[in-house]
């Protein structure tokens, strides 16, 4: 890939091809204060589920995890029980657990989430819903977008057995090996609840030009405070001049 190629891809203001970008928009309950999040956090546990990458070892430079000494780890129930003569954490517990029955999902430690859904959505333009393979790995090419169109990405999920805490999307993009884009996107704490949780992306746009056609791979992972990884997606796609044809 030549000098000018890189250039015309990551100098692009939009699409999400800005490195390094990071987004601190949150859904679901607003979490207030790093001592209320802290008696909510989980320690990682022997059996959880971590994303195991080549970019790992960079994430967690970039962010200090490997430096991060958690707290232990307590069941819904014990978390209620936890400073309940505290009226103002009292308050914002049960704010953040709403309708949620306890009786059902209180002595789980850990939390259950599961991506029901991907979908991008484009003015105009009807929805392209993504279907998410069982090992995260779709074959082939799984969309193409057209160059200098306005996009975003809508994702629905589902939180079970227990408190999670600081679920983030994270994507990253490569172009002939060499990454153009890491984008970050804190979802915040949710409870767990029958309904869905829905979040969107804020609206990017592709970008354009000679240079910016062809063909790119990515990695999105869904990753809470622990660093467990909920889903982790590897894949292809494409920009080029129109929409690909149904």
């Amino acid at each position: 890939m030549s000098s000018s190629t890189v250039g015309a891809v990551s100098n692009s203001k939009n699409m999400g091809f800005d490195v390094e970008k990071e987004v601190g928009e949150k859904s679901g309950v607003e979490e207030s204060g790093d001592e209320r999040v802290g008696n909510v956090k989980r320690s990682m546990s022997e059996e959880a589920s971590f994303c195991a990458t080549e970019d790992d070892d960079e994430d967690e430079d970039e962010e200090g995890r490997s430096k991060i000494q958690l707290g232990p780890q307590y069941t819904l129930k014990e978390q209620l029980e936890k400073d309940k003569d505290d009226e103002s954490l009292r308050r914002w517990k049960e704010q953040l657990l709403g309708s949620v029955d306890v009786s059902n999902v209180g002595e789980a430690l850990e939390p259950e989430v599961k991506i029901l859904s991907l979908s991008i959505l484009s003015p105009n333009r009807p929805e392209i819903v993504l279907p998410i393979p069982e090992d995260g790995n779709p074959k082939g090419l799984w969309f193409t977008l057209k160059e200098g169109s306005r996009y975003s990405l809508r994702f629905s999920f589902q939180v079970k057995n227990n408190i999670v805490s600081g679920l983030k999307y994270t994507n990253m993009v490569w172009k002939t090996g060499l990454k153009v884009d890491s984008t970050k996107e804190m979802l915040g704490t949710f409870s767990p609840q029958q309904e869905h949780y829905t979040h969107v992306i804020p609206e990017e746009t592709t970008p354009s030009g000679f240079f910016a056609r062809g063909s790119y791979s990515a990695r999105s992972k869904f990753v809470d405070d622990d660093n467990k990884c909920y889903l982790e997606i590897h894949y292809t796609f494409d920009i080029q001049k129109d929409w690909a044809t149904p």
